[in-house]
């Protein structure tokens, strides 16, 4: 509704989606990255050797799902090169917006995730399980209910 208030043409319109969804994944990407490289360093820390092997198990597919969630918010990078100058910014910007949804989703799986291998290696597995399940509602409700809720309003 607030895209048609504006005088804009489509092409305008798409222009500006795309900035905005641009300055959204700039923010995201830099704490993904951040995250990622924080997984990377762990092997390399002494007390690595102590997790047991479900730990393990856990690092290496939190690792992959930081890596994968970086490559779902590098994509629409990739596409726009692919797409560049061929008048498609309005299915440009639909991609980015599908798979920057997407990556928000992975984003609390893995912040869930690294929860729990931190507590399951400061307390233990029970507390572990119960800390990330709240921290994963708590991200839900930050990255999904409340943007609904606001949209739903306007």
């Amino acid at each position: 509704m607030a895209d048609q208030a504006r005088d804009e043409t489509p092409q305008e319109r798409a222009d500006r989606n795309w900035n905005e969804l641009l300055q959204e994944l700039r923010v995201s990407q830099t704490g993904v990255q951040v995250l990622a490289g924080f997984l990377v360093t762990l092997p390399f820390q002494s007390r690595f050797e102590e997790l047991d092997s479900f730990q393990r198990v856990w690092y290496v597919c939190l690792l992959a799902l930081a890596l994968s969630t970086v490559g779902v918010m590098l994509a629409p990078v990739a596409i726009h090169r692919r797409v560049f100058q061929s008048d498609a910014k309005p299915e440009l910007v639909q991609a980015g917006h599908r798979l920057t949804s997407v990556a928000l989703g992975m984003i609390a799986v893995l912040m869930g995730g690294i929860f729990f291998l931190v507590v399951d290696m400061v307390f233990d597995r029970k507390a572990a399980a119960a800390g990330a399940v709240g921290a994963v509602v708590v991200l839900a409700g930050l990255l999904v209910v409340l943007p609904r809720r606001v949209a739903s309003r306007s």
